[in-house]
């Protein structure tokens, strides 16, 4: 399966500093809109935090991943729950199995968009497609692209784009919903790239950068240690302020795409 070597490797320790936040969750539960016991499949649900808690909130949840090791964490955390090893693109349901979706931060280790959503669009009954992720505007206005410049253009770049994601759920037959954004809260429980973006000096310890994909798949050694150092210097003179504050924007650091069917 295209992908599940990369996840693999970077997934090693990756659930350490992963944790749920009660207001991801509620973003979930409110844009699912479904009652307990609605069959919903979480797509790309790597250690299963999300799928987890979604389950005890009462919906009928299975994960899919295309990477063991996410999913021998993911059981590791909750042995009951229903997990499945397969690909985004080929899905292992008959259609109609489910009332709803979710994928949270994964969309942008497709290989592409088209068969992922469409195999959505076949097992999704009727209900909603609720997807949390960055557009490569967001990534690249981060203020860590002052320290490491090189990669939050690359994990920019493997963003897709707000338009590309909308014409691939259209074309999977969901109506689409407006796009909503969303910022990063001082006290973030999940630590994924942007988290700290309150918290300058959680980038300073490796576990918690080991927490991000980006930092894993694109950080090399030498913009590490240059970029690092440049940080912790700026931290102990306060001047981390300023850069924050220029990187301030209107367009949010993340935000919910939804597609509607039915």
């Amino acid at each position: 399966m295209a992908g599940a070597a990369r996840y693999d490797t970077i997934g090693t320790g990756y659930d350490a500093v992963r944790a749920v936040d009660p207001r991801l969750m509620e973003g979930f539960l409110r844009r699912l809109d479904l009652p307990s016991g609605a069959r919903v499949l979480d797509l790309a649900c790597g250690t299963g935090n999300y799928t987890r808690a979604l389950s005890e909130a009462g919906l009928a949840i299975t994960g899919v991943d295309r990477s063991m090791l996410m999913l021998r964490a993911a059981r590791a955390k909750a042995p009951a729950l229903p997990l499945c090893l397969a690909d985004a693109g080929r899905l292992p349901f008959p259609g109609g199995s489910f009332d709803g979706a979710i994928c949270c931060l994964a969309i942008h280790h497709f290989d592409a968009l088209e068969a992922p959503f469409a195999e959505i669009g076949r097992v999704v009954k009727s209900g909603r497609f609720v997807i949390f992720t960055s557009t490569p505007e967001q990534t690249g206005g981060y203020w860590l692209k002052h320290y490491f410049p090189a990669m939050i253009a690359a994990a920019a770049a493997v963003m897709p784009p707000l338009e590309a994601i909308e014409a691939a759920l259209a074309q999977a037959g969901f109506r689409v919903l407006p796009y909503e954004t969303w910022d990063v809260p001082p006290d973030l429980c999940d630590h994924f790239m942007y988290s700290g973006k309150h918290r300058p000096h959680l980038y300073l310890e490796q576990k918690y950068r080991g927490g991000s994909s980006g930092f894993r798949r694109f950080a090399t050694a030498v913009e590490l240690a240059s970029g690092l150092a440049r940080l912790k210097e700026d931290i102990s003179t306060g001047r981390i302020e300023s850069v924050i504050r220029a990187h301030l924007n209107a367009i949010g650091d993340y935000g919910w795409v939804v597609g509607e069917k039915g």
